[in-house]
Parts: structure tokens; sequence; C-alpha cells
């Protein structure tokens, strides 16, 4: 996609580039369908993704979400296509349908998903100039829960606090 390591990934363009249909599930069902799911089971239905009979894939995102967390939800589908996970299987329970998931694809998704979001490098630089979660979430339109965690599990605030405590506070990174 012609990106350098420390670029911002539009999640879109990355939709477009592995041509995956971006469609809000207010396109599909009434919006209000939407809201009333959302009052009886609060973070019910992110997103989803399908793979439809005329080889189109689709991921459907909740509309009802904010930016970040629906920048979020779509990389996390977009990381399941990437790593090329086994589609979710619909079981019967009760009379009731549902999605299973295997637990440890979804946790890779959710690593590949924050990368994409936020990869290492440009972490690295936001960290060295001293970029907090909230100013970090605000500029790359992801959710703070994701800033927060992709500064702290990639280990970029660590490393640009030891570099400063070592006097290097106005040293870069250097470019591999």
């Amino acid at each position: 996609m012609g990106l350098r390591p420390d670029d911002r990934l539009s999640i879109r363009d990355l939709a477009g580039h592995l041509r995956v249909d971006i469609i809000p599930a207010d396109h599909l069902v009434d919006r209000a369908q939407l809201e009333e799911l959302e009052q009886l089971q609060p973070g019910a239905f992110s997103a989803a993704t399908f793979h439809l009979p005329d080889g189109r894939t689709v991921a459907v995102c909740n509309p009802c979400n904010d930016p970040g967390r629906t920048n979020s939800d779509i990389a996390h589908e977009l990381a399941h296509i990437l790593l090329d996970h086994d589609v979710r299987e619909i079981q019967q329970l009760a009379g009731h349908t549902f999605f299973t998931c295997n637990p440890e694809q979804e946790e890779e998704a959710n690593w590949l998903a924050g990368c994409l979001l936020l990869p290492r490098p440009l972490l690295l630089r936001e960290a060295y100039a001293g970029t907090d979660a909230d100013t970090l979430a605000a500029r790359y339109q992801v959710s703070l829960p994701m800033a927060r965690f992709r500064l702290h599990a990639s280990g970029v605030v660590l490393q640009a606090r030891r570099a400063r405590s070592h006097g290097h506070a106005g040293s870069r990174p250097t470019r591999a």
C-alpha cells in the first residue's frame, strides 16, 4: 500500500485493498433494532464478516458505536481475513442460534487489529514526542482503551521513559 512502518494505516483503505466492503448494519436492519439490542445487551454486536456466495466479502459494523470503536471492530474483522482464520460456526442451543468463536483466533485478531491501527514504529515516534493516550486516540481515530493498551503492551512508553532518564530526552528512535 506504499506506507512506511511509522505511517498511519487507514483501516478503510486496508479494507478496500483487501476488497472487503464495509457496511453499517443500519443499511441492513432498522437502527432502532440495533439500539434496542444495545440497551438489552451492551456490546452484543460490534461487527461481523460475511463471505457471500457471489465471492464478495462484507464486514458489517455497528453504527451505534463511536468511530474509534468502529475502526477497532473493522480492524479486528480484517485481521481474521489476513490471518486466514476459519469461518465461525453457527450453533443451535435450546432453540437459539449463535456464532461460536475460536478463543485463540479471537486473541490473534485482537492483537493484529491493534498492530494495524497503531503500529509499533508509529507508537514509538509518538511516545518519544510525549503523546498521551487521549491525544493518540483522537489523532489516529481509535478508542481510548486501544490507545492505552497499545502504548503499554508495545513497551514504547517504558522505552521512551528509559531513554529520557538516561539523558537521551531529545533522541528519537533510529529507522531501520
